[in-house]
């Protein structure tokens, strides 16, 4: 199969995701490759909406330990319940951050980022990390971006 992406930004954000999700099913397809599927996900991701950082964390013991991503360089490791992916982690739970200087223990992997999403994923019923997208924008995640965001995380449930 061919590796390009039909980009598409001219539509409203839940037509984008509409129209990446197909994409993203066929480059999983017949791969088994968890890391070669982060890796795309991350780029297809990235490449679509054109956000500040999209990326992988994996659980490796107490830890979330950097997996592929695209954007800056990034935090290597953190730890279970530190900073937003640490809290969705800890608490099985989809966390929109439409502020990071508002959050609690907020951790500045870069200062550029200013809104983000985080989600669980799944292998069976067993967190083996997490999704974290980051925009250089306040408020820039929402209800949308969770919903078809839980549709890919699914799509990579190993």
């Amino acid at each position: 199969m061919a590796e390009d992406l039909i980009i598409n930004t001219d539509i409203d954000k839940e037509a984008q995701y509409k129209s990446i999700i197909p994409q993203i099913t066929a480059l999983l397809e017949g791969e088994s490759d968890q890391i070669a599927n982060l890796a795309n996900v991350a780029a297809a991701l990235k490449e679509q909406f054109k956000w500040f950082w999209v990326g992988f964390y994996l659980v490796k013991g107490d830890e979330l330990v950097l997996g592929p991503f695209q954007g800056p360089v990034a935090c290597t490791r953190i730890k279970k319940g530190k900073g937003v992916c640490g809290a969705s982690w800890q608490q099985n739970q989809i966390l929109v951050v439409p502020d990071v200087d508002q959050f609690p223990g907020h951790i500045a992997c870069a200062s550029a980022s200013r809104s983000e999403i985080v989600l669980p994923l799944y292998r069976g019923e067993e967190i083996i990390g997490v999704l974290d997208v980051d925009s250089e924008y306040i408020s820039h995640f929402d209800d949308i971006d969770a919903k078809y965001l839980k549709e890919i995380i699914k799509m990579l449930n190993v």
